[in-house]
């Protein structure tokens, strides 16, 4: 696994890269607050047969915090992103806060777009749970605390042309939903699921952090979808 780093958007994105050139790229996303490591076990189990990519969001991981953090930047940033290398027929791979970049960015129909899978995470919606966003903690953080606070304040007051919008997602699109434990009500789940005319769901029985919880079901149901052959 190696590390680069790009300007897209105006600001330094670091991103982690596996694999061999010319197979069929993922890119993937991770949730609020992390960094692309979050991803080195799926990235690992994919190496093999697809060229894989994990981007450290604004604010978060090795790339830059210029301070003003939004979806819809880090939407604008992956759209960036993906075009300044060149990337084609790429599945967007999204975890939680990822999961809603990735929506965000499905519906704008780049061209460059193939597949989509969603982690435990249809965009939040209007009239959802609300969160207290605490007070940032003291001492040091391995990321810019406003990420954490600006993003929250978008769940709490969402958007409803994310969930509206769903429609235009015009590509194959998995949402693996974490189960009983997960924060993500089952019927809002396939309600997201309906709303995307090529989308369908698989279930693991992990909460909302299924690409840890249960990694070896995350990658077999990633696989799957990447290559129904293989099913």
């Amino acid at each position: 696994m190696t590390r680069g780093e790009i300007t897209a958007n105006g600001i330094r994105l670091s991103f982690l890269e596996e694999g061999t050139a010319g197979a069929p790229v993922v890119l993937f996303l991770h949730g609020l607050p992390n960094e692309a490591g979050t991803w080195a076990h799926t990235m690992a189990g994919l190496a093999a047969t697809h060229h894989v990519y994990a981007l450290d969001q604004r604010g978060q991981g090795r790339s830059e915090h210029p301070g003003v953090y939004s979806f819809e930047l880090m939407r604008d940033d992956v759209l960036g992103f993906v075009p300044s290398l060149g990337l084609r027929e790429v599945t967007l791979v999204g975890h939680s806060a990822g999961a809603t970049v990735a929506c965000l960015v499905a519906q704008e129909q780049p061209d460059w777009l193939a597949r989509l899978v969603l982690e435990d995470s249809p965009p939040p919606w209007p009239g959802g749970s609300r969160f207290a966003i605490p007070d940032r903690p003291h001492g040091g953080l391995d990321y810019d605390w406003d990420v954490f606070a600006s993003l929250m304040a978008q769940v709490n007051d969402p958007d409803p042309n994310w969930w509206a919008r769903l429609d235009r997602i015009a590509v194959p699109t998995l949402l693996i939903h974490g189960g009983t434990a997960s924060p993500v009500p089952a019927d809002r789940a396939a309600e997201a699921v309906a709303r995307i005319p090529d989308a369908r769901t698989v279930t693991v029985e992990a909460g909302h952090q299924v690409h840890r919880e249960r990694p070896a079901e995350f990658l077999a149901a990633l696989r799957t979808f990447l290559d129904p052959s293989t099913a």
